[in-house]
C-alpha cells in the first residue's frame, strides 16, 4: 500500500506528457495547413492572368516546351509585348511597312498616354492551323469557326500583314486616328485586328467586313 501514491503520481505525469505532446503536434499541423492555404491564396492573387485577363487571347492554350510544342518561334506572344519588341518573332516578322506605321502611331499615341501591346502578329502556318482547330472545337463547326479564324492559306497573320492590338484603349485610339497612318480595322467583329491600307491616309479606311467570311480573300 505504501507504493500506490507514487504509482498514481507517475501515471498522472505520463498522461500530462502525452497530452502536451499531442498539443505540440496539433499546433504544428495547424501551422503547416495555414501556411499552405496562405501560399495558394497568394499565388492566385498575384497571377497576371487572374489579375488582368486579356479579352483576346488566341494563343492561351499554346505553350513552348522542350517537346516541340508551339512557342514564340511560331508567333505565340508572351504578355506585355509591344510593337517595339524586335526580339519577338510575332513582331519582327510583320511586314516592314505595317510595322513602321504601327511604330509611328504608337509613338504618337504615347503622347496621349496610350501604349500599343501586341496580342498577336505574325504566325506560322502551324500556329494558324492549331488556332483553327481550337476554333472549330469551340464553335462546333468549320463554318462557325470561319467567322473568327482564317485558314493558314488565307490568313493575313501568316503573311505578316495583320496585327491584333491591345488593350482596349489602344484599339480605341487606332479607331479614331489609325487612318492617318494607313492602319485600318478590317472586321467589325474584331476591333483589335488591324492591317495596313496606305490609301487610307488620303481617303480614309474602306468599309469594314462584318467578319472574315465576308472578305473575298478568305474565299481562296
Amino acid at each position: 500500500m505504501s507504493y500506490s501514491k507514487p504509482t498514481r503520481t507517475a501515471a498522472r505525469r505520463t498522461r500530462s506528457a502525452i497530452l502536451a505532446a499531442l498539443v505540440v503536434v496539433s499546433a504544428a499541423l495547424i501551422g503547416v495547413l495555414g501556411y499552405q492555404s496562405l501560399a495558394v491564396s497568394s499565388s492566385s492573387a498575384t497571377s497576371p492572368i487572374a489579375a488582368e485577363p486579356r479579352a483576346h487571347r488566341p494563343h492561351d492554350s499554346l505553350h513552348s516546351d522542350r517537346h516541340g510544342a508551339l512557342g514564340e518561334a511560331d508567333g505565340v506572344v508572351p504578355d506585355g509585348v509591344t510593337v517595339f519588341d524586335d526580339e519577338i518573332p510575332a513582331v519582327a516578322n510583320l511586314d516592314p511597312d505595317l510595322l513602321g506605321a504601327l511604330r509611328q502611331a504608337a509613338t504618337d499615341a504615347a503622347g496621349d498616354g496610350v501604349e500599343f501591346f501586341v496580342d498577336s502578329g505574325w504566325r506560322s502556318p502551324e500556329y494558324q492551323e492549331q488556332l483553327l482547330r481550337e476554333a472549330v472545337s469551340k464553335y462546333g463547326s468549320e463554318e462557325e469557326a470561319a467567322h473568327w479564324v482564317a485558314t493558314a492559306d488565307t490568313s493575313a497573320h501568316v503573311s505578316g500583314d495583320a496585327v491584333d492590338i491591345g488593350h482596349s484603349d489602344a484599339s480605341a485610339w487606332l479607331s479614331e486616328h489609325g487612318a492617318e497612318y494607313g492602319l485600318c480595322q478590317i472586321y467589325s467583329n474584331e476591333p483589335w485586328h488591324y492591317e495596313l491600307r496606305p490609301e487610307a491616309i488620303d481617303h480614309g479606311c474602306p468599309p469594314m467586313y462584318a467578319d472574315p467570311t465576308h472578305d473575298p480573300r478568305m474565299q481562296q
